[in-house]
């Protein structure tokens, strides 16, 4: 007859071999998993430049809409013209009022405005991601990015050193105006 012990040491042996096991095939699948989202991030990166690379400069529209918050993989990939409608940025010109922009880049324009207001620097994109509660991780940044970059271009912010960005001189607050 086996002894209790001997018995136990045979579990313990079993019990501890699955846990290794498993533990492998953690280590595995999250490894696959980040290089998954990796390859998510780089491809949603990539339809977003390509989208503002198409987008004309005339300022009629300016590309898809990013949203600021957080949305699914499914929303991200439904086709086009059923997930959002084309948004325009106009050329910044004197006494037009930030309303013809839509709420995504108000809310950039607003967030540089109170910076400036309280005497502080320009930001960059990161630290633009944080302060509107974004999950601070490439795809996100690069979708701001895109919007900010497209601001600058239709003259409405300034990018006085590479990556910093501010209100343009001339743009005022959400009035419009001087």
């Amino acid at each position: 007859m086996p002894s209790v012990v001997g018995l136990l040491e045979q579990h313990e042996l079993a019990a501890r071999r699955r846990v290794d096991g498993l533990r492998e095939e953690a280590d595995r699948i999250q490894a696959e998993l980040a290089a998954a989202e990796q390859e998510w991030q780089e491809w949603a990166i990539a339809r977003m430049r390509v989208d503002t690379v198409l987008a004309p400069d005339s300022g009629s529209t300016a590309g898809t809409e990013v949203a600021l918050g957080p949305r699914d993989a499914d929303a991200q990939s439904a086709p086009r013209d059923a997930a959002k409608p084309k948004s325009q940025v106009p050329v910044w010109r004197e006494g037009l009022a930030w309303s013809v922009l839509s709420v995504d880049y108000q809310r950039i324009l607003q967030a540089l405005a109170d910076r400036l207001r309280v005497g502080q620097g320009p930001l960059t994109c990161q630290e633009l991601a944080a302060a509107f509660g974004m999950e601070v991780v490439p795809a996100r940044v690069e979708a701001l990015r895109s919007k900010v970059k497209r601001l600058v271009a239709r003259g409405w912010l300034a990018e006085p050193a590479p990556g910093r960005f501010t209100l343009a001189a001339g743009v005022a607050g959400p009035g419009g105006g001087s």
